[in-house]
């Protein structure tokens, strides 16, 4: 009997990952007559001072700016506004390539969205299509198809039940009892699963999906990694006092202390063993390492930089 074909889960953040701005900033906001920055920083306030939790905000401002403004929010109003959501380069014809080099590697590739963004907008995008399955928030519409109430609310907490779900292939929502049963096999693996998101509010799902053998991406505007540097490193890290070292050329590897790194155009900020099999061609070490640098290649040259 043929062994059945592995199963590869990319799951993607939504907002700044696959869109290049939160997806309400593109027409839903501009509908009510409001720049992005005035609907967020209500928003901002609603949670400020009630304590609500932020996701609940903006779907309660999203349901009562509509009011105000008497735009029925309808579920194929929403839908609509899909269409104005724009992708970074490459998004588009992304599914297309990695599902072709799955298949020649000899495995299948699934999609799937798990996003604290709003569910029906990204229905109504021209890459819906292209997901197992959608994971989002979701209002609850009323007998005159208004939506009312927050029906489903995904935050970056409650995100990681769906890591799960998508593990076990519960793709039921209301199916709460099978999700959290153990169980001795499960569909996809979670070393066949890879975490891709760009954010703080992604850390949990990427720590567990690495946690447990998969992997995580965090996605950057170009020319822009240091927005994703808190997603790879600890914040003290980053706080504390560093140094910059370049490699300049060497042959082979290079090991300092327990870490070992290879040529790379990728620089890195780490402390020592938080990584391994490291590769950089510049990176930053916390100082308090620099006493000796043991080295197994002969041409290595460093130059550091001054303390930071």
């Amino acid at each position: 009997m043929a062994k059945p074909t592995p199963i590869i889960a990319l799951i993607y953040d939504f907002d700044k990952t696959l869109a290049t701005d939160d997806m309400q900033n593109f027409g839903f906001i501009p509908a009510l007559g409001m720049e992005s920055h005035e609907f967020w920083e209500l928003s901002r306030i609603l949670v400020q001072n009630t304590g609500m939790d932020k996701v609940l905000a903006y779907m309660y401002l999203m349901i009562e700016q509509c009011k105000k403004k008497n735009i029925p929010l309808t579920r194929e109003y929403l839908n609509s506004l899909g269409k104005d959501v724009k992708f970074f380069e490459g998004v588009t014809n992304w599914f297309k390539r990695i599902n072709a080099f799955g298949a020649e590697c000899g495995v299948k590739v699934e999609h799937y969205i798990l996003s604290s963004g709003t569910k029906e907008i990204i229905e109504g995008t021209s890459i819906a299509k292209e997901f197992t399955d959608i994971y989002a928030c979701e209002f609850l519409f009323d007998e005159n198809g208004i939506a009312s109430w927050p029906q489903i609310a995904i935050n970056y907490t409650t995100k990681t039940q769906f890591l799960f779900r998508v593990s076990k292939g519960i793709f039921d929502i209301q199916d709460d009892a099978s999700v959290n049963t153990r169980s001795k096999s499960v569909r996809i693996p979670f070393r066949n699963i890879v975490y891709i998101g760009d954010g703080l509010t992604d850390v949990p799902c990427m720590t567990l999906v690495k946690e447990r053998g998969g992997k995580s991406i965090a996605i950057y505007p170009k020319g822009q990694k240091e927005k994703v540097y808190s997603l790879i490193v600890a914040p003290s890290l980053v706080e504390e006092p560093s140094m910059v070292i370049s490699i300049k050329s060497f042959d082979g590897y290079t090991t300092l202390g327990n870490i070992t790194f290879e040529p790379s155009e990728s620089p890195y900020i780490f402390n020592e063993g938080a990584f391994e099999n490291c590769t950089a061609t510049s990176f930053t070490i916390d100082a308090s390492l620099l006493g000796s640098i043991p080295t197994t290649a002969e041409t290595l040259t460093i130059t550091s930089g001054d303390i930071k």
